[in-house]
């Protein structure tokens, strides 16, 4: 089937499941579409680009707007200097409200990083398509990771640096951080070299060079855009990463073999 013709017939199914006011998941949106979910990731990169795309984003509910606006105060003061007064003000909630949803700054940090980072998205990718191949698998990686920083990343780098002092507040977002999503896409990839099905280095670090220059454009593009007349779409723009990225990790017989800390 045609890629215009598939678009269509799952962004209709979105459509039909979305008339009662939810939001389906991507297991209901396949079978009313009658594809695989690893399909959608294909097509679309990500639930919420889906989502989008069909005009199914909900007004923001309470608990959203908290997020939101936590996001912003932590990232410009930190989360030691935050105040719930302010972010109830900015909420447009109760303080009696943000408390009911998050019960301190240790719950609230927690959730921050459930919503705003991509690694929930990147596992569920992974879970969809666990024997995917890279080029099928690692552009829904990107456009997750690319959606989860956009418009953000100054923020997201602040709570990067939030979980690195290892306060209190933030340990349960850290033990977060690591369950699930990270080693999720550090097994995909050790698998994928074990397979020769891409270049043979530590996993981490071959993720780290899929997301740098994600992070790096979006911190530059503003930059970019008035000096250079840079004009390319987020989306193209992620492609044209990926596919940088899958060239460079094509297998070699001629790359050296990582092995521990010794290469061979």
């Amino acid at each position: 089937m045609p890629v215009d013709m598939s678009r269509r017939q799952v962004l209709g199914a979105a459509r039909r499941l979305g008339a009662d006011g939810r939001t389906p998941t991507m297991d209901e949106l396949a079978d009313a579409a009658g594809v695989a979910v690893r399909t959608l990731y294909r097509l679309f990169g990500s639930r919420q680009a889906l989502l989008n795309e069909a005009g199914l984003s909900p007004e923001p509910t309470a608990r959203q707007r908290i997020l939101d606006a936590a996001l912003d105060q932590v990232g410009r003061q930190g989360l030691a200097n935050l105040s719930m007064d302010d972010l109830a003000a900015t909420a447009r909630v109760s303080r009696a409200t943000v408390y009911r949803l998050f019960p301190g700054k240790s719950a609230l940090f927690d959730a921050l990083v459930r919503e705003f980072s991509p690694w929930d998205p990147v596992a569920d990718i992974i879970d969809a398509m666990p024997d995917g191949r890279p080029e099928e698998v690692m552009p829904a990686i990107a456009h997750a990771v690319g959606e989860a920083v956009h418009g953000r990343v100054g923020m997201l780098l602040r709570m990067v640096f939030e979980l690195a002092q290892g306060n209190p507040d933030t340990a349960e977002a850290m033990r977060h951080t690591m369950a699930r999503g990270l080693p999720d896409v550090i097994e995909y990839l050790s698998r994928q070299m074990e397979a020769g099905r891409m270049r043979r280095m530590h996993p981490i670090l071959a993720f780290q060079l899929l997301a740098g220059p994600i992070v790096v454009h979006q911190l530059t593009r503003p930059l970019a855009e008035p000096l250079i007349g840079f004009s390319q779409s987020e989306s193209e723009l992620l492609d044209e990463i990926v596919q940088a990225w899958l060239r460079a990790m094509a297998p070699d017989s001629e790359s050296p073999v990582y092995v521990g800390r010794r290469r061979q």
